[in-house]
């Protein structure tokens, strides 16, 4: 063996050795995030789902104003959490987020279990709102950063898991709910997120990309961005239409005279077929514009919503959910993959940008619902996701519109 080729052999060894372990690295820090986005599924699940059986609505006195005003301090936590998560995301890196947002969650869902009285429950709410928050943005923006290019198919990928932890609260709820009591369902998710909050002090997380450089001044231009507003406009109605569903559909359920667990196994199907939705996007992203995968997503949420007001029957209930989950799936994660490829400076102040505007639609959807619903009756509470839905569309076209012309 020649001299020369005896050095290059270990060098070679090296670099492969490198890559092996870079790529392990990446596949701990994909697998921390998802689990974060698995709590966030439970946390945004729990309400919509509790709130769907008799024996919490009589122990906390609800009615649906009270139900839709819980909803918004879930989401107003979720909003206020947001506006200081993503600076903090540029200027700190993710594992303080992650961490501290998933003590927040066990806190809150401790907090929740042991209530008996709505003020209490209203302090929980919020506080599972921040915590949430906080995995939300985090593990949002820390796939982002670790895919580039990949970021659309990995982002929806991450959205999996998200539907995986909202589907296990109704399932849960519905199948062993003569061996859990709703509170101590509560506990065992606490459990979860603390399990989780310990383990993110071991992951290795990409240094945050504008540690030395960071400017809140500069940061706060990111509104100033263009197509920044027809975004978020699009993420308000989308945040809006899931917080609706899955806040409402199992208490919708209820009201069309079907029993409780019935009411929860068709919130556990529309958060099942969000979740296949998400496996298919994942694959479609790659096929087909993101533009156009949002767009007939927002189609099919128009025909599923139109199917949950005009059904009859539970075949047809537990079908228009079905189809809204679906259809829901790709639009979230798509969007963050468009927003990712066009502003990659300051990632973590847009995405944080964009999250609490959608929050916004998040709050005030499911509260004006509530209200509606107890002045008018559920089934006119109903006609919001439809009208978001079509607006969702629109919106689409015209980022499609503004693309074209750049």
């Amino acid at each position: 063996m020649a001299a020369g080729e005896a050095t290059r052999a270990p060098t070679a060894e090296a670099q492969s050795m490198s890559r092996s372990s870079s790529s392990l690295r990446q596949r701990r820090v994909f697998a921390a995030a998802c689990a974060g986005m698995f709590v966030f599924g439970i946390v945004l699940a729990l309400l919509g789902t509790l709130f769907g059986l008799p024996e919490l609505r009589a122990r906390l006195h609800l009615n649906f104003a009270r139900q839709g005003d819980l909803l918004r301090d879930l989401f107003a936590g979720i909003f206020i959490a947001t506006v200081i998560v993503g600076p903090l995301l540029d200027r700190f890196g993710s594992r303080v987020v992650l961490v501290f947002s998933s003590l927040l969650v066990s806190a809150a869902l401790v907090g929740f279990a042991s209530a008996h009285s709505v003020a209490p429950v209203a302090v929980a709410s919020l506080t599972l709102g921040l915590g949430g928050s906080g995995l939300n943005t985090a593990t949002n923006v820390l796939v982002s950063d670790l895919y580039g290019t990949e970021r659309g198919a990995m982002l929806n990928v991450l959205g999996i898991f998200f539907g995986i932890g909202a589907l296990s609260i109704p399932l849960l709820a519905a199948s062993i709910s003569a061996l859990l009591t709703p509170g101590q369902l509560m506990v065992s998710a606490a459990a979860l997120a603390g399990v989780c909050g310990l383990a993110y002090l071991a992951i290795e997380c990409p240094p945050p990309a504008e540690a030395k450089a960071f400017s809140w001044r500069e940061a706060a231009q990111v509104v100033r961005y263009p197509g920044i507003v027809l975004f978020a406009a699009l993420l308000f109605c989308q945040s809006g239409n899931e917080a609706s569903i899955g806040g409402w559909v199992s208490t919708y359920a209820a009201f069309r005279g079907l029993g409780a667990r019935t009411a929860t196994w068709i919130l556990a199907g529309y958060w099942a077929a969000m979740m296949l939705g998400r496996l298919i996007s994942a694959r479609l992203v790659s096929r087909i514009s993101k533009g156009q995968l949002i767009f007939w997503s927002g189609v099919g949420s128009v025909a599923g919503s139109l199917v949950l007001l005009v059904a009859s029957s539970r075949f047809k209930l537990a079908a228009g959910a079905a189809l809204v989950g679906f259809s829901f799936a790709g639009i979230y994660p798509t969007v963050l993959a468009m927003v990712g490829d066009r502003y990659a400076r300051y990632a973590g102040t847009v995405f944080g940008v964009l999250f609490s505007t959608a929050l916004i639609g998040g709050m005030v959807f499911p509260w004006a619902i509530g209200h509606v619903s107890q002045t008018a009756g559920v089934r006119y509470g109903m006609f919001l996701p439809i009208l978001s839905a079509t607006l969702i569309c629109v919106l689409v076209h015209r980022i499609g519109q503004s693309e074209s012309r750049n």
